[in-house]
């Protein structure tokens, strides 16, 4: 009787909560709420594919400080202005199940002031980011109080239109050893300090994961 009351109680707290979201689609509400549940596996059973590691600490043949990408304002970011600094590139979208890593995301930018955490929204991932760059970035702010740089909405995947940021970080002839594109909303790049890029993280790996810290020190 007590465990089923402490059931209904779960069930009645969570619907609450996604009945609050007012600002929020039911969509969005929802998979905010069972978040938590989808980087369980990983937590538990950790596996090797969804973290890779510039073990030889190869060299960039391009630098990462020669590109340039548009701010969500549509200003341009010249990434000569990154260099001395850790960077954390981030595809990201609104309507994915790990959306909810904006928050976490957020958490991390004021922890470690000092790391650039860089969020490139895109619709390649079952069309799961729709909405115009005003619409992304007003989205961010009020459900997530995004304060790190929101980028332009572009194209991550390999092809034609893949942005030149995320070609860098998918060709190895490019940046020194990683082929790897994002697999899916909230894949993860970290650069270091003198532009080499040491990690790359699937979605499933929380931004506050002993190894997403570690990377960024």
């Amino acid at each position: 009787m007590i465990r089923k009351i402490g059931v209904l109680l779960i069930i009645v707290a969570a619907a609450l909560y996604i009945i609050k979201r007012k600002d929020m689609t039911w969509r969005q509400s929802i998979l905010r709420t069972v978040y938590p549940l989808l980087t369980l596996k990983e937590k538990w059973f950790p596996s090797d594919q969804n973290r890779l590691k510039n073990e030889l600490a190869k060299q960039p043949n391009l630098s990462f400080y020669s590109l340039q990408a548009k701010r969500n304002d549509g200003s341009e970011m010249a990434f000569s202005e990154l260099q001395g600094k850790t960077v954390l590139v981030v595809n990201t979208a609104s309507d994915c199940g790990y959306t909810g890593q904006y928050e976490e995301l957020e958490k991390l930018h004021q922890l470690h002031k000092d790391l650039i955490i860089l969020a490139f929204p895109a619709n390649d991932f079952k069309q799961q980011e729709k909405g115009s760059d005003g619409d992304i970035a007003n989205f961010c702010k009020v459900n997530y109080g995004v304060s790190f740089p929101l980028m332009g909405k572009t194209s991550v995947v390999k092809g034609s239109t893949q942005h030149p940021v995320f070609q860098w970080l998918s060709d190895a002839a490019k940046n020194g050893w990683c082929n790897k594109a994002p697999v899916w909303n909230f894949s993860k790049y970290v650069i270091n300090k003198e532009g080499v890029l040491t990690h790359f993280f699937s979605p499933s790996v929380s931004p506050l994961s002993d190894e997403v810290l570690a990377a960024i020190k």
